[in-house]
């Protein structure tokens, strides 16, 4: 029997809702806040304030283009963390309203699992290669960067995490350094095509965990880099913007590959897949599908529709946890650090 999902996703800045048919993406509507670019970074409760403009006609629209009604969807999968607190609770409130409206199950989904389990979302005119279990997932994204070892869509560990800042933080507060906008990844990645990426050294990490990750002695390096060399020449950003970019990139990338690598050689896992925001980064797709082919990996890169928050990935990871009967009652509360989840 055909399971409906209906997915939401409010965790951030982007208010979204999907439809799966057992796997497969019936619709997936994003719409994301402009309003926050100004300010260099997400202002959580300008967020909040435009998901519950948003959330409404998100869902309708979600539904509409499904070609369903309610009443043919079997559960609700919703995301309850991490992320913003006031973010999620808009999420999360909405799907209670909407459950009790009309006796539709819950289902809760952690965020993270969801970038992970993208990896499983079917196109209606094409079924897209899926890693085998288990495998490996270097999750990347703005607040988080993991190493997961994934054995079943239920049945997850976090073998690597970071100590301080995630990789995504990194290339936003780099870029925000170099007054570039926000966010400030997608456009390093366009600046380091066209710049040497061995033209600066910055600082890579030792830290006592295998498969830990760090970037804040990245952060500081480069910053370091800027103010000494601004010292002596003002326009020294401006002269060296693709080069800085190329670099910062480079190193960033060596630095998640490096641990990615000794994960797969102490697990003996050949299917590496990545996700999350940063997935979307060319430098990183390609080294890493590189990586994969000198490695004897199987390597797995999510549609770039798929890399940034969507519900579709809610929606997917809900699927596998209702098939288990793994139902969310009304009481459950939003939750925005990882450790409460």
């Amino acid at each position: 029997m055909d399971i409906t999902i209906l997915g939401i996703e409010s965790s951030c800045d982007d208010t979204s809702a999907a439809v799966l048919r057992n796997t497969t993406l019936l619709s997936n509507v994003i719409a994301s806040q402009a309003v926050h670019q100004k300010y260099g970074g997400v202002i959580p409760e300008l967020a909040s304030r435009a998901h519950q403009q948003n959330i409404i006609p998100v869902v309708d629209t979600a539904l509409k283009e499904a070609g369903i009604t309610i009443d043919k969807v079997d559960a609700i999968a919703f995301t309850r963390g991490p992320g913003l607190l006031g973010s999620l609770l808009v999420g999360v409130s909405f799907a209670k309203g909407l459950s009790i409206a009309n006796n539709i199950p819950l289902v809760e989904v952690n965020h993270l699992q969801g970038h992970i389990l993208s990896h499983f979302v079917d196109m209606p005119d094409r079924e897209l290669p899926h890693p085998d279990f288990p495998f490996l997932c270097l999750l990347v994204s703005g607040g988080h960067t993991q190493i997961v070892r994934v054995d079943s869509p239920n049945k997850m560990e976090i073998i690597g995490t970071t100590i301080d800042d995630a990789a995504g933080e990194a290339f936003d507060k780099c870029a925000k350094v170099m007054g570039l906008p926000y966010p400030g990844g997608p456009i390093i990645d366009r600046l380091a095509k066209e710049g040497n990426a061995k033209a600066f050294k910055f600082a890579k990490p030792h830290v006592e965990g295998e498969f830990d990750y760090s970037f804040s002695g990245l952060k500081t390096s480069f910053l370091y880099t800027l103010r000494d060399a601004v010292k002596e020449n003002p326009n020294f950003v401006e002269e060296n913007k693709a080069d800085l970019c190329a670099s910062l990139q480079n190193t960033i990338i060596e630095i998640l590959l490096d641990k990615l690598i000794k994960a797969s050689k102490s697990t003996g896992i050949k299917d590496i897949a990545i996700a999350g925001g940063v997935s979307a980064n060319s430098g990183l797709r390609n080294a890493i599908m590189e990586a994969g082919k000198r490695r004897g990996w199987r390597t797995f890169l999510p549609e770039l529709k798929f890399t940034t928050d969507n519900a579709a990935m809610i929606a997917v990871a809900g699927y596998y946890r209702y098939m288990t009967g793994e139902l969310s009652s009304l009481d459950v509360s939003p939750v925005a650090r990882i450790q409460d989840l």
